[in-house]
């Protein structure tokens, strides 16, 4: 008796373990769903000049959905990165080229500005989801500010970096792998990212073992500042020009991104390397997949979205079953 019930005990365990294996594994499969169909719509898109075409723009997206990821992290939600975006690009085009000493200031305080939110989030027990909305119309009132029409010209040297061309891999990919490996060491690997975590999924008890949940916040928002800056100036060295919307969209595209990459909305539960598949599979899908399958642009958020639904439904099956 004793025998069987030890039996079925390590078969549940190893069920348990297969299927959090396969909802890890989810982002992944979904970039390699995304990979075949492509591949059997327009075989010759898949080349190295073709990956270069279809994820160039994967890098800036790639680069808010981690600046959206610190956020969820520490159990908070960002709805004004995709304004902060198109601020970065409009300083970029503009006082980044004509005067970089004070664009750089710019940037910088850009960073300050999301450590200040972050602060005030927690000082004031806000919804981040309130402040960052109000910040949203605040980033774009400041890129109207700076860039009133649409144009500007990107640094020579950031247009010069945005289309380097390396051996073997395109540069898209060689860059997403950098951008997922760096935020997964310091994130996942490090004794810091792990108190960042646990700020976001048992704040208490992070708080009783000494820790500044203000500091935490406040370096969690910092950081999706910082990588916001890098989404914006990579923007623009793929256009070379900007406008005060020019990155409207990203803020659904970088939660998105998070979500479909394995990440939850509480819990401090994320996946920075998941979170770059994430971005690779969405920018496939509009900029290519989508194209290909002749669905009108109008649709193609609409489509986005779907994909987005499927996932999230396995994802949901298979924590169930497990549960």
């Amino acid at each position: 008796m004793t025998d069987n019930l030890d039996a079925a005990s390590l078969n549940s365990t190893a069920s348990a373990t297969a299927r959090r294996m396969m909802r890890s594994a989810l982002p992944a499969v979904s970039l390699a769903v995304m990979l075949l169909a492509i591949a059997w719509l327009n075989p010759r898109a898949i080349s190295y000049m073709g990956f270069n075409l279809m994820l160039s723009l994967a890098i800036p997206v790639a680069l808010a959905t981690v600046a959206q990821l610190f956020v969820i992290a520490v159990n908070d939600l960002d709805l004004s990165v995709g304004f902060f975006v198109s601020f970065v690009a409009c300083v970029t085009v503009t006082w980044l080229n004509d005067s970089p000493a004070l664009g750089i200031a710019l940037l910088l305080g850009g960073i300050l500005v999301y450590a200040a939110v972050g602060a005030l989030v927690y000082l004031r027990d806000l919804p981040s989801i309130v402040v960052t909305l109000g910040m949203s119309f605040v980033w774009q009132g400041l890129a109207l500010m700076v860039l009133p029409k649409p144009g500007g010209q990107a640094p020579a040297w950031l247009q010069s970096l945005m289309k380097l061309q390396t051996p073997l891999i395109p540069f898209p990919v060689v860059a997403a792998v950098l951008i997922g490996f760096v935020v997964h060491l310091g994130l996942m690997q490090t004794s810091y990212g792990t108190i960042m975590r646990g700020a976001g999924g048992n704040p208490n008890s992070v708080r009783r073992a000494g820790w500044s949940i203000l500091k935490i916040k406040m370096l969690a928002f910092a950081l999706a500042g910082l990588f916001g800056v890098l989404s914006g100036m990579a923007l623009v060295g793929l256009s070379t020009a900007a406008d005060a919307s020019i990155g409207a969209g990203y803020t659904l595209l970088a939660i998105a991104g998070v979500i479909l990459g394995g990440g939850e909305f509480v819990g401090g539960r994320v996946s920075p390397i998941g979170a770059v598949i994430g971005a690779l599979t969405l920018t496939l899908a509009s900029s290519s997949l989508l194209s290909f399958m002749r669905i009108p642009p109008d649709w193609q958020i609409g489509a986005n979205g779907v994909i987005l639904v499927v996932v999230l439904a396995a994802r949901a099956l298979l924590g169930s079953r497990e549960g």
